[in-house]
């Protein structure tokens, strides 16, 4: 008894499950020397942002940063 399908809205969804396509994509080329290059410098700027965004994190993290910093604001204020 053969299978009923169920009617699809969209013709082309219907026809992409009657028909497979047995072509494989070409193989992708390897990356070049500059392509290489440009990869680990877009890394290495990355951590070394990273690495930046942290060391300034904790130096405002510190106790003396934050009372330096609500002196100013306190003072400021009174006037």
């Amino acid at each position: 008894m053969p299978r009923r399908r169920e009617p699809v809205p969209f013709a082309f969804v219907a026809e992409a499950d009657r028909s497979r396509s047995n072509v494989t994509p070409p193989p992708r080329e390897a990356p070049g020397r500059t392509q290489r290059a440009a990869r680990g410098l877009v890394g290495l700027a990355l951590a070394a942002g990273l690495l930046t965004s942290l060391l300034l994190g904790v130096e405002a993290l510190r106790p003396e940063h934050a009372s330096a910093t609500s002196q100013q604001s306190g003072s400021s204020a009174g006037r």
